[in-house]
Formats: C-alpha cells, sequence, structure tokens
C-alpha cells in the first residue's frame, strides 16, 4: 500500500528549491565579499563594515515582509527576494577596482543591504511556508522545518566553496555575472510553476501586528539575537582573516591555495551544520517527546554549545599567538561547536512555529528573524573589532558569553499552553 502524498508537498518542494538556489548564491557572494576585499587591503573592521547594512536590513525587512506576507501572500515576497538578488548581484558586479576604498565600502555596504533584503525576504516566505504546509502530527512540523533549514545550510555551505573557487579561476566580476544569469533563470522558472497551496494574504492585516505579545515569542527570539551573535562573531571577519593569515604566504599562488582551503572550511562547516540541522528531530527524538522536553532540552544544549568556545578562548590565550598545534585543535574546536550550534538552532526554529498560531505566523516568523537579523549584526561588528583588538583569545570570549546568555533566555520558555499571550 502507498502512502498518500501530504496535502501542500508539492508547494513545499517549490519552495524549498527556490531557496536552496538563492542560498548558493547568498553563500558564494558572502565568501566572494570578504576574500576578494581582504586581497584589496581592507582591514578586519572595513571587512565587517562591508556587511553591516546587509544586517540592518534584515532588522527592518524582517518587520515588514511579516506584514507584506500576511497583506499580499507569501509568493509575492519570495518572488521579491529571488529578483532582488539577481539586481543586486548585478550591480556588484559594476565596482570599479580604481575608486577610493571608502567610495568602494559605501558601495558595496548598499549593494550588501539589497542583497540582506532579498535574503530576508526570501527567508521569511519559506519559514512561514513550513507552518502552514506540514502535516499534523508525528512531529510532522518539526521534521519539515528542519528539512528545510538544514538542506538550505547545506547548499549554502556548497555555495562557500562555490564562491572561493569562483574568485581563484573566474574572478570577481565574473562570479557575480554568472551567478544573476542563473539565479534569473529559476525565478523564471518558479514564476511559471509554483503550484496551488499558499495563502494569497489578507485585506485587513496591519503592520502593528508584528509585534508579539507573546512571552515565549520575545524570550526565544531574544535568545536567537545572541545566539547568533556568537556564531557570527567568529564566523564572519575573524576566523577567515585569521585562517588566511596562517596559510597564505602572500603571493598569487598562495593567496589562491588558501582562498581554496578557507573555502572548504567554510562549506565543510557550514555543510556539517546543515547535516546535523536536517537530523535534529531523529538526534532529540522529537517523535516521542512533547513540546515542553523538547523546551528543556533547548536549555541543555545551550549550556553545552558555551563550553565550546570558551575552551578555544582559553587555548588561544594559553598559545599567545599562532602554533602548530593551536590551528587543527580552533578547526576542531569549531567543528563541534557546528554541530551543537545546529541542534540549538533547528530547536529554535521549531519552537518559533510551535509558539506561533497560523493566523499570526508571518508576523511572529518575521519578528523571530528580525531578532535573528540583530544578532547577525551585533555579531557582525564584534567580528571585526573584538579580532582587530584583541585576536582569537578576545573574539572567542565573547562568543562564549554570548551562548551563556542565550541558555539564559531559553530558561524563560513555558510549555504553549502556559504561555501569556
Amino acid at each position: 500500500m502507498t502512502t498518500a502524498r501530504p496535502e501542500g508537498l508539492s508547494a513545499y518542494i517549490a519552495v524549498t528549491a527556490a531557496y536552496w538556489a538563492f542560498m548558493l548564491t547568498d553563500g558564494a557572494l558572502r565568501m566572494l565579499v570578504l576574500l576578494h576585499f581582504h586581497t584589496l587591503g581592507f582591514s578586519p573592521v572595513q571587512l565587517a563594515y562591508l556587511f553591516v547594512l546587509y544586517e540592518v536590513a534584515g532588522i527592518v525587512t524582517n518587520l515588514c515582509a511579516g506584514w507584506i506576507a500576511a497583506r499580499f501572500g507569501l509568493t509575492s515576497t519570495l518572488y521579491a527576494g529571488l529578483g532582488l538578488q539577481v539586481v543586486a548581484l548585478v550591480a556588484l558586479a559594476q565596482l570599479d577596482p580604481s575608486w577610493a576604498v571608502g567610495a568602494s565600502v559605501v558601495f558595496v555596504m548598499l549593494v550588501q543591504g539589497a542583497s540582506g533584503v532579498a535574503k530576508d525576504l526570501a527567508k521569511m516566505s519559506s519559514k512561514s511556508a513550513v507552518k502552514l504546509l506540514a502535516p499534523a502530527g508525528d512531529a510532522g512540523l518539526f521534521r519539515w522545518v528542519a528539512l528545510l533549514t538544514g538542506s538550505k545550510n547545506m547548499v549554502k555551505g556548497v555555495g562557500f566553496l562555490m564562491g572561493a573557487a569562483l574568485l581563484a579561476t573566474v574572478g570577481f566580476v565574473g562570479a557575480v555575472l554568472g551567478m544573476a544569469a542563473v539565479l534569473a533563470v529559476i525565478l523564471i522558472a518558479v514564476l511559471i510553476f509554483m503550484p496551488t497551496g499558499l495563502p494569497k494574504g489578507r485585506a485587513d492585516a496591519k503592520f502593528w501586528e508584528v509585534l508579539s505579545k507573546s512571552s515565549n515569542v520575545n524570550w526565544l527570539s531574544a535568545a536567537r539575537v545572541v545566539l547568533f551573535g556568537a556564531r557570527d562573531v567568529w564566523f564572519v571577519v575573524g576566523i577567515p582573516i585569521y585562517f588566511y593569515a596562517v596559510l597564505s604566504d602572500g603571493t598569487t599562488d598562495g593567496n589562491r591555495a588558501a582562498f581554496f582551503m578557507i573555502g572548504t572550511f567554510m562549506a565543510v562547516w557550514v555543510i556539517l551544520y546543515g547535516l546535523v540541522q536536517a537530523n535534529a528531530p531523529r538526534i532529540l527524538r522529537a517523535k516521542s517527546r512533547p513540546t515542553a522536553d523538547l523546551i528543556a532540552a533547548a536549555r541543555g544544549w545551550a549550556w553545552a554549545l558555551a563550553t565550546v568556545p570558551a575552551g578555544l578562548a582559553v587555548a588561544a590565550l594559553v598559545a599567545n599567538g599562532p602554533q602548530g598545534w593551536l590551528t587543527p585543535l580552533v578547526v576542531a574546536g569549531l567543528l563541534v561547536f557546528g554541530g551543537l550550534f545546529a541542534v540549538n538552532s533547528s530547536l529554535h526554529s521549531f519552537l518559533i512555529l510551535s509558539f506561533t498560531s497560523a493566523g499570526r505566523v508571518t508576523m511572529d516568523v518575521g519578528f523571530y528573524y528580525m531578532a535573528n537579523a540583530a544578532g547577525r549584526l551585533i555579531g557582525t561588528l564584534a567580528s571585526g573589532i573584538s579580532y582587530q583588538i584583541g585576536g582569537l583569545p578576545l573574539m572567542l570570549g565573547i562568543a562564549a558569553c554570548m551562548v551563556a546568555l542565550s541558555a539564559v533566555a531559553v530558561g524563560f520558555l513555558s510549555p504553549p499552553q502556559q504561555q501569556t499571550d
């Protein structure tokens, strides 16, 4: 006997495929920008500035996108995200190497801001669609959101490697134009073949509804701020620049080899992260556990995660500079961090959808991912500044403190039936 095809599966597959395509270019673009401008002589703080507007745009976009999707439908925000990313990629190809550093920074910040708007439009649409399309019971919601989030991050990891490879082979301009062309084709295909199954929006949706009155949504959003700040404080600028310093000898061939090794590490980290996310329901035995148990588990996993950057910070402090044993230890430690971080992130993504209702899903998800963007902004700024001031020890110490704050915030969550709305 064949199993019945879940209602809404076709729409879920289409949304997931579009999100994959977007995140492939998003990962590649981040690596292209980081490595290309580092070779042009940008300092860690200047590199962090390149991503600031990307994260600021995410804060504003997620608030607005929740209302836009509620008003005009989820497909409208998904299409807008894909289209805007194509525009951002084409615009980035217009960067003139002869421009002054200040002009280049401003231009790339603006383009990255547009890309940040695009990313969060696509993300909010995809994550909200899961709440509406996932089958009820049998941990269906957790499994579908874990699969979407995990597979997305695996694809983004491939994007990191692709970005580094494209930079080393076809160059910066050829890479961004090629990605723009491929994404444009995918957008056209999605416009033509998107199946039914997603809501069209409601005319009475009010903008102020995006501000949640749920204590669970607010505490979980606070936890999300510091959790993602803890990742990006090392991920965005510090660790790639540290690896570049210890791997490259400054020659063209040395730079090319360093690009591939850095891109490979970032790709492996994100792919591992995505693989663990996709399997988080199985790791946590979600089918047999109520939401209250998963909330308690979220606290334990957060405290476990905090020990990793704390230990690495102590090791970096003891090393007092590059050592033969330090870099392998950092690589191993950050891979462990990625696995633990994936379980934490997957739990958060399930809990936000568990805490919201179908009528408020785009609003609450938009608010939650606004917090996510705020955390990335804090982490991005702290990454360049902390690495420039205190190197690895300070950067990793800040990450440990942020994860600890996330664990504290998760401690205020309560089972949905007990929450105050």
